[in-house]
């Protein structure tokens, strides 16, 4: 069956976690305005914030700190970070409409047209721990090969969102099994990315799969009249680091298996969707059907 908006029928969703399945993103707002506000500095508006989401370190970090220029050095500042993560991190919720639509997902597969799951996000795996420890029945509908963090060694350095490698690699890790048992592999465009950060979306779109941009309204504020760029991973905000041919040759030996186009997709081509919340998800729109 295909969807209803003509695209191929989704075989895999694949899922952002900060922001997007769990509360974190909110969290990391609190601990950075209380250390920025110690130092006499103004909080962290969405426009710095929106910036930093969805990216790895330490780009991130550079970003941050030439925004809030702490009298303090970077060591100083990662370990007052590190102090207040491990206390919010395990305070971390899931969003709303996520344990449910999870859930449904995990129902298909006793189907004869399963939906297969899988995790991308960037956190490391410390932070991973200490924000999913206390969500493990959250957390258990993801086979444990099919969850890839942002320090997987299979992701190359400095081949973090917005590149598509990490929802590349995620889809591989599910047709590692599809071929192991002799089944169909899936195809990057029969997959849906969940994501709540514009690099997150780009990242997807440059995987060449479909998105589901759920981003938080703080966010969508920062990005008022752009909605349908974002949606196509064309905003120009996050360019590539220029590399030498040797460079691309070594990248492409590296994950052979990684062939995403690498180029954003079209605005208004149908692949990304826009959603205020993940409550009450249109499945059938994806021709996904829940039992």
């Amino acid at each position: 069956m295909g969807s209803i908006n003509d695209l191929p029928r989704i075989r895999a969703c694949l899922f952002d976690m900060d922001g997007l399945l769990i509360d974190s993103e909110d969290l990391y707002s609190i601990i950075t305005n209380e250390i920025l506000q110690k130092y006499g500095k103004p909080i962290l508006p969405w426009s710095i914030k929106a910036q930093l989401q969805g990216r790895p370190q330490p780009e991130a970090g550079k970003i941050f700190n030439d925004f809030a220029q702490l009298p303090i050095s970077a060591e100083e500042l990662k370990e007052e970070q590190s102090v207040l993560q491990r206390h919010y991190f395990p305070q971390s919720k899931p969003l709303p409409g996520v344990p449910t639509l999870l859930a449904n997902l995990v129902s298909t597969q006793s189907t004869d047209e399963p939906v297969y799951i899988a995790l991308a996000t960037s956190s490391h795996s410390a932070n991973y721990k200490l924000k999913t420890d206390h969500l493990i029945e959250l957390f258990s509908v993801f086979p444990e090969p099919n969850k890839v963090l942002g320090d997987d060694p299979r992701i190359g350095k400095g081949r973090g969102k917005p590149l598509p490698d990490i929802y590349l690699l995620a889809l591989e890790t599910i047709n590692i099994e599809l071929r192991s048992k002799g089944k169909t592999e899936i195809k990057p465009e029969e997959c849906l990315v969940f994501e709540d950060a514009v690099p997150g979306v780009e990242a997807g779109r440059r995987a060449g799969m479909q998105v589901a941009w759920c981003p938080h309204p703080g966010l969508l504020g920062a990005f008022k009249g752009r909605e349908e760029e974002v949606l196509a991973g064309a905003t120009g905000a996050h360019k590539d680091e220029e590399k030498t041919d040797a460079e691309k040759e070594a990248e492409e030996l590296q994950a052979p298996r990684l062939q995403g186009s690498g180029t954003p997709g079209k605005i208004g081509d149908g692949f990304g969707q826009l959603y205020s919340t993940l409550e009450d998800f249109p499945y059938a729109k994806y021709g996904i059907r829940i039992p």
